[in-house]
This record gives structure tokens, sequence and C-alpha cells, in this order.
């Protein structure tokens, strides 16, 4: 059971979802929401009141992933989102108030005995409303253009029966139809559910609650291709950060490698879908539009390795269709983020790097900094191993040595002989910064020199960004920390992935896993939340984050593949 005043109700494939608004209301009410056209809107259509002699009821709520229960001394609600577009509600000994959250133009009309249409202009969209057991009782009074407002009571016939009601959304034309009864379509659901959290990864037996929690967010925020998503799409939450990310989506491509192969390609490709002829990808889709303001780092070539590195399902095939994306996303950095023609790419605003407000940021930009380089160091030697294996061999000599070469620039350009550091481009000023960014070069591994490595490790160990709950961004004692200050202090999911990898890249597998047990114990705990404080563990800002979620499985899969490996080994050992 889940907590609904943190994780929204909602389903595979669904706009559709039931939450509270913590923004505006702080009664804790619920409310159906549509969550399309980005986050700068709540997406609110109707509140929910459980009602009895038409009087509101305070009630309890029951969230499971297939059915949201509401409790009342007098009766229950049960919400289940049959199909992607339909909510059925059934209700025993109480009837289910929905309020209309309208605006200008927004009416109602009757269709048919126990069916009204109400036109939600505000959120653009239409919704039937249908009786199947029980009545419907609308007070939708028409004033000019739209309706004063639009309340619909749905009531069992007396209170001893039984109510069942049906929500659709539609954009045009309603198709005339019959509904699956709710217990019908509640089963639906759960065994769609229960397929998938059979395909969520394996994670140590201690953190099964973080599991079972991260396994319905990931579930329950995908949503089905429409506008200008071309695919199935795992947005970051359906709280409100209601769009997906060009680099959240990464992490969620590769927690869905193994078992879902095809889906996490759509994660995967869904920015290559709507690139820029330039190689830009945007910083966000939604269903209506894309940002392009900003953009994201460049850690697509790590992930692609990552990916083809959990089974063989990247084929030559899809190979080829991302080898001339990639390539000209990376051209994107190289040719267009180097203001300065130094040979070193830059950020132009902290938004562009995913650290949105990092301490590498505060003395203005651009910025050149050491991750970004680190990470076309690396897609450039990924797009030489694609052009190898198309038969592309130029191509595939090309990629290497510029790869190389750029490595070979990187060090010179931010290694001070004790660790890298970021400078403003052009004047090549360095900016002081205790910030955890200058430590990603890590994810180079054995391509650093030694003794790079050594220190970089010491860094992390011995300065304090290892906390007792994992990495945070900005030293504890920085005069920048903040303990809910976003990119200064807290600890997140990418940062804490990355830098694991780079620590078994570099050959430090017992501190890889000390700091993926840590990040696993602080979020089966503390839920799969935006952030967490460093200090304390507590989880910050969004409490349903896919991205979160998937870093979890991912390095719980690692903690449990590491465990197997051991237990072989003792086999092995006590064998001979």
């Amino acid at each position: 059971m889940f907590d609904i005043k943190k994780i929204p109700f909602s389903r595979y494939g669904s706009f559709i979802t039931i939450s509270p608004n913590h923004q505006k209301d702080g009664d804790g009410a619920l409310y159906i929401r549509n969550i399309r056209n980005g986050d700068n809107d709540f997406g609110a259509v109707f509140r929910i009141d459980l009602i009895s002699e038409g009087k509101s009821l305070p009630y309890n709520s029951v969230l499971s992933p297939s059915i949201l229960r509401l409790e009342a001394e007098e009766g229950f609600v049960e919400f289940c989102i049959g199909e992607a577009r339909v909510l059925q509600i059934r209700s025993q000994g109480v009837g289910v108030r929905l309020t209309g959250i309208t605006g200008a133009y927004d009416y109602a009309v009757p269709v048919e005995e126990k069916r009204w249409e109400v036109n939600h202009s505000l959120q653009e969209m239409r919704y039937m409303l249908t009786a199947v057991k029980g009545r419907i009782e609308m007070d939708a009074p028409f004033n000019e253009q739209r309706c004063e407002k639009i309340i619909a009571d749905f009531l069992p016939e007396s209170q001893l029966s039984e109510m069942e009601c049906v929500l659709e959304e539609f954009t045009t034309v309603y198709q005339t139809r019959s509904y699956a009864t709710f217990s019908e379509g509640h089963e639906i659901v759960k065994k769609e559910y229960e397929s998938w959290y059979e395909h969520t990864l394996e994670t140590p037996k201690e953190f099964t609650r973080g599991k079972e929690l991260a396994s319905y967010i990931t579930w329950s925020c995908v949503v089905s291709p429409e506008g200008k998503l071309s695919r199935p799409a795992m947005y970051m939450s359906k709280n409100w950060m209601t769009n997906i990310w060009s680099w959240d989506h990464c992490f969620n491509a590769i927690a869905l490698a193994k078992n879902s192969p095809e889906l996490a390609w759509d994660q995967f490709m869904i920015f290559f879908d709507a690139q820029d002829e330039s190689g830009m990808l945007p910083d966000f889709i939604n269903n209506r539009f894309a940002l392009w303001n900003f953009t994201k780092p460049p850690i697509h070539g790590w992930t692609l390795r990552r990916l083809w590195e959990q089974n063989e399902f990247v084929t030559v095939d899809k190979l080829q269709e991302v080898y001339q994306p990639l390539v000209k996303w990376t051209k994107w950095w190289l040719t267009f983020q180097d203001s300065d023609d130094d040979g070193i790419p830059q950020y132009n605003h902290g938004n562009d790097s995913g650290w949105d407000n990092s301490t590498i940021f505060h003395k203005g930009t651009p910025v050149e900094s050491p991750d970004l380089s680190s990470f076309l160091v690396l897609q450039m030697e990924v797009l030489s191993e694609i052009a190898c294996k198309l038969g592309k061999k130029d191509e595939a000599t090309k990629w290497m040595q510029e790869s190389q070469a750029l490595l070979t620039r990187m060090i010179d350009h931010f290694w001070n002989g004790e660790r890298f550091v970021a400078k403003r481009s052009g004047t090549h000023e360095v900016i002081e910064s205790d910030s955890l960014v200058v430590y990603v070069p890590l994810i180079l591994g054995n391509r650093l020199p030694a003794e790079i490595l050594e220190k970089l490790v010491e860094g992390i160990t011995h300065k304090g960004f290892l906390t007792e709950y994992g990495l945070a961004t900005e030293l504890p004692d920085s005069p920048y920390y903040r303990e809910d200050g976003y990119w200064r202090g807290p600890i997140w999911a990418p940062t804490t992935m990355l830098l694991t990898d780079g620590l078994l890249e570099s050959g430090e597998k017992e501190l890889a896993l000390e700091v993926a047990r840590k990040f696993c114990s602080m979020a089966s705990k503390s839920g799969m939340a935006e952030n967490y404080n460093a200090l304390t563990g507590e989880g910050l800002r969004d409490p349903a984050f896919t991205w979160t979620s998937s870093v979890f499985l991912i390095l719980g899969q690692l903690l449990v593949a590491e465990n197997e490996v051991m237990i072989e080994e003792q086999d092995s050992r006590q064998g001979l």
C-alpha cells in the first residue's frame, strides 16, 4: 500500500491521474487530473468528494497499484483505470461527487438517460460520464457561454445497493459503447501490473518495499504515444514533473533494457525522433510541445553502451537507426557549444548540464566543465564502435582519434595536479567550486592515468562527499551547501549512478558497492524522491520520481549480482 499524499494514482499508458494538489489545496482533497500539456498546469478536471444525503464525508485513502479505495464510516468508493482513457468508479453506502474545475466555455450537456458529456475546454478534453449502476444527478446551469458550475453526483439507488459509473476521455466524437464491470476492469489492470512487477529488476530482499514502490512508480508513469510523443514515454512523475527530459529518459531506459527491451529502446530513441536538424535535442517533451531553450548533457553514448551490455536486443538495425542521430548530437556540442574555439565544449546554462544551480555556474556562463568533455569522449568512442559494426571503417578510425584527442585536451585543460576544475570559457578563469560535478570524469575509468584516478577516488572518500547516505552534490562543509539546495548538496540518483559506474570502471568495486548499498537503503526507507538530504537521507521535492526508481532498481540489481558472485565463489572454495 502507498500514500496517496505522495504517490499519485494512475496506470501504464494513461494521462488520467488522481492526486491531491499540494500547492493550492491544503485540505488534502483529491482531484481527477489530465496530465497532458506540460507541468505549468496541475491539470485538475474534477474534485472528488464522498457524499451522503448531499453532504461531504471525511475519508481515508488506501492506494494499491491497481485500485484506489476511499473509506468513510458510511461506506467506500473505489477507483480503477480499466483502460488508458477510462476511469471506473464503484461505491457502496455512499455517493461520489465530481465537482468540475472549470474555466471559460466549459459546459455539460445530457446525451441520454444516465449519460452526460462534459466539454472541458480548459483542459482541451471532453469527458463522457455514464451511470452504469445507480443514477447521475447533474447541477450544471448554463449562462451565456459556459456552465456556471458543473457538479456530477453519482448515487446508489439505495443505501445498501452498489453504484458503478464511468468517466471516459475523448477529443472529438464519442463512440457509443458498453463497459466492462468494475470487477472485470480491475482484474485486467491487476494482471497487467503483476506482469510488469515480474519483469522489474531484482533487488536484495531487504529492499523489497523499495522495489514495490519503484515498480509501481515506473509502471504508472508511462503515457501512451500522443501528439509530440512519438513512442510510449515514461514521464518523470505524475505529481508535477509531467514531461520527459533528455537525460532522465536514459536512466529509465537502462532499467528497462534487461526485461523490457523494446520499451527501453522507445525511451532511448524518443528524443532522437524529435531531434532538430542542427543536431540539438530538446530539453523536454510532452504531448503538446518540446522545449528548445535548454538541452541536457550528452550521456547517450554512455547509455547506449549500457543498453547493449544488458542483452542482444540492440541489433545492427537499431545501431543503424541511432548512428546518424548520435553523430549529429555529438557534432552539435563540438560545433555550436565552443564559442572560444579552443576545442573544449561548454555549457551556456546550468540547465544544459542537468546540474541546474551547481556552484560551477555561480560566476556566470559559459562554463567549460570536465564532465561534458568526459561524456563526449565516451560518446565518440561508442560512435567508433558502432561505425565498426556497420562496416564504416574510416569513420570508426576518425571517431576513435577524435575521442582520444579530446581526452588529451581535457586532461591538459582541466587537471590542476590535484583535481579537475571548471573554467570560464574564453578567459579560462578557474571557478572555485566544491561541486561533485568535477568528479564525474571517473566515468572514464582506466582511460585516465592511474594517478588521476587515485586522486579522484581519494577526493570523493576523504573530502566528505560520501556521507552516511551517499554522494552529496556539494561538499557539506562548503559555504554554498544547502540541505534542500537542489544541486548544491542533496543526493541525486543520476549522479549516484554515473559515479558508481565510474568507480566500477576504475576498479574500485568495493567502494562502488558501498555507494550503491547506501543509496538503495536510503531510497527504500525514504521513498523514490527527486533528491535527498545528504545528511539525514530525508526525501526532498517530488516524492514519486521515475529516474530515482530506475537507478534504485539498477543498483539493486548490481547488489544482487554481486551477492550471486560471492555465493558462487564460496561454493567453489568449499568444493575445492
